[in-house]
């Protein structure tokens, strides 16, 4: 069997088959798709076993590093949630205003984002969108609004999972090119592609206030297409803007600066501050409060099993666990202290360098099998840690009992069962297709990955760039997860650069445009967040409700990824 671009396409075929055709979950397609990798990696590219068993536990070691980031990121999540923490940001940000149109900006956008930054994977629309429900909003609303503004603050996900892993794992197979490029490692080059990542999204991104309450208000101020108006949003167009801009700056400075843990997180808690201080001075506030129509003038469809405003979460928002009283600040001091670990390990360079070369702060396993394959788990610097340090601190600060405590962790741990599973997999079938060139019998010149690249830009071209965020988009689409998408696509998109002599970082970059707005529209997010909210069976009503975002990220983000590759910064490697 000779190697060939509809050979390499099998798995990702599969994938897109399994997951979007039979609607099966990811946990049971990417094992079909990880053994199609390996059959045609052992068939078509004479892939030795215990070559194809190594970079299946590569990816396996990759995957389990993620997984350790995803359990810290939910385990302070759950800790917060279930000491009233979460119901008391929620609280703060609602009292602000009852105007709807504020509170999607104010939850739907910054809460939305926030979480975003400090859990990913799905969460953010899973936990903001049943407080927008316990506000008042119908269930089919509440969904919408916190899928779509989560969107932008997806690229860097959990505390930079998709950076940091995404990136980084898929480019280790070309890392002498990159070092021919003038980067000292991999990881380096991943940062600063995810700088340009930021910049095209904080662009982007800067408008998702503005759809997320027009979607709001064109689609729900009104039972029937008829009475259907925009103009509702002229009122909050300058608070919404001005929302995108107080998000964007910080998000893209801190990426730049810092470094991918901490983007999403600084634009939401710096953006949001100063939102909510104007807000509160006075500025930006409707003269006219906007409201959704009567509620018994709703359609059956925009409201589930749970009753809008149903949730008590007035009482939990005042207190504490044991009932104490909790302030804002209390509520957010968790997430400081974990601003302030990432920042410490990540900038300070002594303690930099001591988690990421010191003695047992990595576990790593070199020739794995007797191959040249190696791979580690760099357990004390990945943010996974810092991530259960600030769940440790959280418990003496809110006074929380062992109940509470076990509780959270059960249903930390109860989460990440089903995405271990697709994430293992998934990134087993990567490293097989990524390293399909590497071993000693291989009959082809270039992996599964290479040989699909070189199709891909034989076919499109010089115009390749204008469509490199759809696939992202599609690998969200399919796997849920900008995370996955990244790892998927991002060598891809590099080997597509090479062989079109294109700026390599701004393709990445473009990869993760796409991959953070087809998250709006990945089905199992979808499903998890209408779960939430009562509403189960209408995934094809956000989907395509959703697609009006999505064409607008994917128009301007190719127009944009087009403009810096061939006008503003074609020389960037």
């Amino acid at each position: 069997m000779t190697p060939s671009a509809p050979l390499a396409l099998v798995p990702l075929l599969i994938v897109g088959v399994l997951l979007v055709g039979l609607l099966w979950p990811a946990a049971r397609a990417m094992p079909v798709a990880w053994a199609a990798a390996a059959v045609v990696a052992f068939l078509a590219w004479d892939m030795p076993v215990e070559w194809i068993a190594a970079a299946s536990i590569d990816g396996a070691m990759a995957a389990v590093e993620i997984l350790w980031i995803v359990f810290g990121a939910l385990v302070l999540l759950y800790t917060l949630m279930n000491s009233g923490a979460v119901d008391r940001i929620n609280a703060g940000f609602a009292s602000i205003s009852d105007d709807r149109r504020v509170q999607v900006v104010l939850l739907g956008f910054f809460l939305a984002t926030f979480i975003e930054g400090v859990a990913g994977f799905g969460t953010p629309a899973a936990v903001v969108a049943p407080l927008l429900l316990a506000l008042g909003f119908p269930a089919l609303t509440a969904v919408v609004a916190a899928l779509i503004g989560h969107a932008v603050a997806t690229v860097f996900g959990a505390v930079g999972t998709p950076v940091i892993v995404g990136f980084e794992q898929p480019l280790e197979n070309v890392a002498d090119a990159i070092a021919g490029g003038g980067f000292e490692s991999v990881g380096a080059y991943a940062v600063a592609a995810g700088g340009w990542a930021a910049v095209f999204n904080g662009i982007l991104g800067t408008l998702m206030p503005l759809f997320a309450v027009g979607m709001v208000v064109y689609f729900f101020g009104a039972t029937d297409s008829d009475g259907r108006s925009l103009a509702p949003v002229a009122e909050v167009a300058p608070l919404c803007l001005f929302a995108g801009v107080a998000f964007a700056v910080p998000y893209v400075a801190s990426a730049w600066l810092v470094g991918p843990e901490l983007p999403s997180l600084f634009g939401a808690m710096v953006g949001g501050g100063i939102v909510v201080a104007a807000l509160n001075a006075g500025y930006f506030l409707p003269e006219e409060e906007w409201e959704f129509p009567d509620r018994e003038e709703w359609p059956d469809h925009w409201v589930g099993s749970i009753e809008p405003g149903s949730e008590e979460a007035d009482a939990d928002a005042a207190a504490g666990a044991g009932g104490a009283p909790m302030s804002i600040f209390r509520a957010w001091s968790p997430y400081l202290v974990l601003v302030v670990l990432l920042v410490g390990t990540r900038v300070i360079d002594p303690i930099a360098t001591f988690l990421q070369e010191g003695t047992g702060m990595a576990i790593e396993w070199s020739g794995i099998l007797g191959t040249d394959v190696g791979g580690a788990i760099a357990w004390a610097y990945v943010p996974g840690t810092w991530l259960l340090v600030s769940a440790l601190v959280a418990i003496p600060l809110f006074g929380m009992d062992r109940g509470e405590v076990s509780d959270a962790w059960r249903e930390a741990a109860g989460k990440i069962v089903s995405p271990a599973v697709a994430l293992v997999f998934v990134i087993a079938m990567v490293e097989i297709m990524l390293q399909t060139a590497d071993a000693p019998a291989s009959v082809a010149d270039g992996s599964m990955i290479v040989v699909l690249a070189d199709a891909t830009a034989a076919t499109f071209g010089g115009a390749y760039p204008f469509f490199a965020p759809a696939v992202g988009a599609l690998g969200a689409f399919i796997a849920g997860s900008i995370t996955v998408s990244n790892i998927t696509f991002t060598a891809f998109q590099f080997e597509i650069a090479v062989g079109l002599d294109l700026p390599t970082q701004l393709l990445i970059a473009a990869q993760s445009v796409g991959a953070a707005i087809g998250n709006v529209i990945a089905i199992h997010n979808v499903i998890a967040a209408l779960a939430t909210v009562g509403l189960v069976g209408k995934t094809g009503r956000v989907v395509r409700l959703n697609l009006i975002p999505l064409t607008y990220y994917l128009v301007a983000g190719g127009l944009l990824t087009g403009l810096f590759v061939y006008a503003l910064a074609p020389a960037t490697f």
